[in-house]
């Protein structure tokens, strides 16, 4: 799976950045507007929304909680530093997919005891896009945390997260993670549909090996 979290530059901004990759064929928008006021990302995931249903794509909003509710977006991402899921469940109920973000093996245990359905692992190495940044994970931490995953008997999905290019793709999907998170590097292609469609292809070539 391919999950395209949307970012801005000086060619897109947060809207038209996730119509080009729902036009590359991404079923899978996280709606990220750090430091924006509420009813602003209230209003642009109305707008979202409706471009969503129209790609039959699921709409995630990072860190909004009640605005996932106003808006009947499919769900909500937790950073570390935002609500608890299990309180976040506590309000959205179980119609609504909730991930949470780790950093660690510890960090995995504590969400799936917390209830949530993904969780985004990361960062696999520098990004831009993101303050305050958790040690970087590189290929061998992802190898030990999804080995560690495996031998514990954990199923929940986990998607790698972090700076992570297409060349990237093929080495990651090697440590049996479950799909792919990007933002920048989609939208610093020529062409971001083509690149989405290019991105879906290779994690579905190595997801069918």
């Amino acid at each position: 799976m391919l999950q395209f979290i949307t970012h801005s530059n000086e060619k897109y901004d947060y809207l038209t950045s996730a119509i080009e990759a729902l036009k590359g064929g991404c079923h899978w928008i996280q709606l990220r507007m750090k430091n924006i006021p509420e009813q602003t990302v209230i209003a642009t995931a109305l707008q979202l929304k409706e471009y969503c249903r129209k790609y039959n794509a699921k709409l995630i909003l990072d860190d909004h909680v009640q605005a996932t509710l106003k808006t009947g977006a499919d769900g909500v991402h937790l950073g570390k530093n935002d609500m608890s899921p299990s309180d976040a469940r506590k309000i959205l109920g179980n119609g609504y997919i909730i991930g949470g973000t780790a950093n660690t093996l510890d960090d995995i245990e504590r969400l799936i005891k917390e209830g949530v359905d993904y969780i985004g692992l990361g960062p696999f190495r520098y990004t831009e896009t993101k303050k305050n940044l958790s040690p970087i994970l590189g290929i061998d931490g992802y190898k030990k945390i999804l080995m560690a995953c495996k031998e514990k008997g954990y199923t929940i999905p986990i998607v790698a997260i972090g700076g992570i290019t297409k060349n990237d793709i093929p080495e990651i999907m090697s440590t049996g993670i479950t799909g792919i998170a990007l933002s920048g590097s989609i939208l610093r292609a020529e062409n971001p549909q083509v690149e989405t469609q290019l991105i879906i292809n290779l994690i579905n070539k190595y997801n069918n090996e």
